[in-house]
């Protein structure tokens, strides 16, 4: 059951003012004497901030509105995470606050920017380029050899069932500890999960829209590029929207075994045995904002290039 079904629209403002009060009260009472008002406070933070949405989406409903609730719930989870580790005093070292994760994140932008050109952009970026685009040719061979596709795909299937852990040692043994053996990581991990989605959307055409092109005589080329292709977009974006994700994280998790002295994977694992939980966290930061932007590009521009799907219609 929705905010909207259970609180009536009339209750919602003033619940959420309410709630707002309610925390500025608590905040005037002495924590030490009261152990129930560090909780007392951040129900009373939760209960303003759904308030708040729930009344924004009743009285104002369009996209414009979805964002500013999704901005507010982000917010108000920071505002939590902050409330929490300082109200109970939650050792630095388990769990730093936010206000501590961005200071680190401002002082250290030199250091934080070499390390997403060294992971990111050398490595991540590099096997994500290679990766899909031989899985994609590669889905383009299979589809026109029938034999290659009984024969190889198996192969393909073994590939993609190695772990990260054990194959990642052996592509620093091969490639060096600079960034081509990060890149050879991100290959093995994204190029199978691009070939079975291009595979399934070059076949996702129907048999009645196949014939069509027989009868106006169209190669085999002619039906890729006209029909089959364009209808494997949805397909195709979808593997590149999931390589996008894995391909951070391969060149991250490989950093673990041998690195030069930069890096996303090398500065967390240095700045865990220092105890340095600050920095660590401002690298996992850094990392989610430059994982969701290369997602979210791709994610734009399929909703472009898609447009006629019937799952982006009702964007």
């Amino acid at each position: 059951m929705t905010a909207r079904a259970v609180i009536p629209t009339w209750a919602r403002p003033v619940l959420a003012v309410a709630a707002l009060i309610a925390a500025v009260l608590v905040l005037r009472l002495p924590v030490a004497g009261a152990p129930d008002a560090r909780l007392l406070l951040l129900l009373a933070v939760w209960l303003g901030a759904w308030g708040l949405n729930a009344w924004l989406v009743a009285a104002f409903p369009g996209p414009q509105v979805r964002a500013l609730v999704a901005v507010i719930f982000g917010v108000t989870l920071i505002v939590l995470w902050e409330l929490a580790t300082r109200l109970y005093e939650v050792p630095r070292v388990i769990l730093p606050p936010p206000s501590m994760i961005g200071a680190r994140i401002m002082a250290s932008t030199q250091t934080l920017w070499v390390d997403v050109v060294q992971t990111f952009f050398k490595g991540a970026l590099a096997g994500f380029a290679i990766g899909t685009g031989a899985a994609i040719l590669f889905a383009l061979i299979v589809d026109r050899f029938d034999f290659l596709r009984r024969g190889l795909l198996p192969v393909g299937n073994f590939l993609a069932a190695l772990p990260i852990i054990g194959t990642a040692p052996i592509m620093v043994m091969w490639f060096g500890f600079d960034w081509p053996s990060k890149a050879a990581v991100v290959v093995a991990m994204v190029f199978f999960p691009m070939l079975v989605n291009t595979v399934q959307g070059l076949a996702a055409t129907e048999a009645m829209q196949r014939d069509l092109m027989r009868t106006y005589s169209a190669s085999w080329a002619q039906t890729l590029l006209a029909l089959r292709l364009p209808a494997a977009m949805p397909f195709i974006f979808n593997g590149l929207k999931i390589s996008a994700t894995l391909s951070l994280i391969g060149a991250i998790v490989a950093e673990f075994f041998g690195s030069p002295t930069r890096g996303m994977g090398f500065r967390i694992s240095t700045e865990v045995g220092r105890l340095q939980l600050d920095m660590v966290w401002a690298e996992i930061a850094v990392a989610a904002l430059v994982g969701s932007t290369f997602y979210g590009f791709w994610a734009l521009l399929e909703r472009r290039v898609t447009f006629w799907h019937p799952s982006q219609r009702s964007r």
